[in-house]
């Protein structure tokens, strides 16, 4: 009797979870559908429409260019940080040299420092180099802002293959380089594949960065959100097409990789 009660509490417990994590997502995507008139009804009896997204692609909005710049500066950072830190997660993992933790110490140790602090230094810094308001300066600040957490997280991985292999194929006569692309790799691609969809995640939803950095020609999604307030109030069906648009493309990712990004998750990130 204990233990069919404590099983539907269990259960109660989580659908109670499910309806307050997954309520505002709801609500966002109803409220994307729906005319002016009804965006600041709680009735869910309306005539749905499609001119919400029709508007945000319009102009003044132009979600279109932000679509592109949010798509370009996730891909690009994903494309360079990936290999970047797959390399040098393997180094920390295999290769026992002077001052080895206190370096890997020192890359996570950035992962504490607030956006806040560091944000001001980028700018200076992009101004004089004249990248301000480009997708160069985003992608840099990216970069600099997943590739620690990248390594962090496929060193973890790596840490947990069996090094038999490594050194069998060595023996055999075959490269440093052959090992790792033969062998380490295709053993580490869940976490690697793992570790590129929190990075597209990271970067995709990046906001302070990108408001200080950009004014008009690299603006990206969550920035754009802030377009959608004016002199009326916020335009909720506005915002809430464009939250959609940012949503999406996240969910579908997990979807399509579902298998591949739980078996990452559960192969151990840290061993």
């Amino acid at each position: 009797m204990n233990k069919h009660f404590t099983r539907w509490g269990e259960r109660a417990l989580l659908v109670l979870i499910s309806v307050v994590v997954l309520f505002p997502i709801a609500w966002m995507f109803l409220t994307a559908f729906k005319q002016p008139r009804d965006a600041y009804s709680l009735s869910l009896n309306f005539v749905p429409t499609l001119q919400n997204f029709v508007t945000v692609f319009s102009d003044p909005w132009n979600l279109g260019s932000m679509v592109m710049n949010s798509v370009t500066v996730a891909t690009v950072t994903v494309l360079i940080a990936v290999p970047c830190a797959s390399l040098a997660a393997y180094s920390f993992s295999r290769f026992c040299v002077r001052g080895r933790k206190f370096l890997f110490f020192l890359i996570l140790s950035t992962q504490f420092i607030p956006a806040v602090v560091i944000v001001l230094p980028f700018f200076l810094m992009f101004r004089s180099l004249e990248l301000l308001d480009t997708r160069t300066a985003l992608i840099i600040v990216n970069l600099a802002i997943v590739t620690p957490f990248v390594i962090w997280m496929i060193k973890g991985f790596i840490d947990a293959i069996p090094t038999d292999s490594e050194e069998a194929a060595m023996i055999d006569g075959a490269s440093r380089f052959r090992v790792i692309k033969d062998i380490v790799l295709p053993m580490a691609a869940p976490g690697i594949l793992t570790s590129s969809i929190f990075c597209f995640i990271l970067t995709w939803n990046e906001f302070l960065f990108a408001l200080i950095l950009s004014r008009r020609d690299a603006v990206t999604l969550p920035v754009g959100l802030v377009s959608f307030r004016t002199e009326r109030g916020d335009l909720w069906e506005l915002m809430s097409a464009a939250g959609v648009m940012i949503t999406v493309p996240i969910f579908v990712m997990a979807l399509l990789i579902q298998k591949h990004f739980t078996r990452g998750m559960t192969a151990g990130a840290v061993k």
